[in-house]
């Protein structure tokens, strides 16, 4: 089975998390480490990501914590992913351990992986931090963020 890592899903649960409490003031992160049950130093160490994309912004000082970096419906799922992951490939097509792979400019099956890259990119970008939230208001109340692996 092919899925996405924890650092997705759990970056995505702890923005979420915020968005839906850290519209009035910051929220620290280990509240909402403890909220989505993930461990505040794989939290600090999404966080540090998050912040370097420019997803979220930190508040120092008392009261301090975290807040949205941009308008949630200016944030996307592919955002996120590749703020913590990197760019998004199904395949390692084009390079290899010990460089370019050799069969990069012949290889016709590196089509169908770049397509599938292209298709995943473009579902995780259409959509938006808000349309989320949106979806989770409109479920009255089920917790969303909380996906079934820990």
């Amino acid at each position: 089975m092919m899925q996405l890592g924890t650092k997705s899903r759990y970056a995505l649960r702890a923005l979420i998390e915020l968005a839906l409490n850290g519209l009035q003031a910051p929220v620290s992160r280990a509240k909402l480490a403890a909220a989505q049950g993930i461990s505040p130093d794989y939290m600090a160490q999404l966080f540090r990501q998050l912040q370097a994309a420019g997803i979220i912004r930190g508040v120092k000082g008392p009261g301090g914590g975290y807040l949205l970096g941009r308008n949630a419906a200016n944030i996307s799922a592919g955002d996120v992913v590749r703020a913590v992951e990197g760019d998004i490939a199904l395949a390692p097509c084009g390079e290899c351990l010990d460089g370019p792979c050799p069969r990069a400019a012949h290889c016709v099956a590196r089509t169908v992986w770049d397509d599938a890259a292209r298709a995943l990119c473009e579902r995780l970008d259409s959509w938006t931090l808000a349309m989320i939230l949106e979806q989770a208001r409109s479920t009255d109340g089920a917790d969303l963020a909380v996906d079934e692996e820990q």
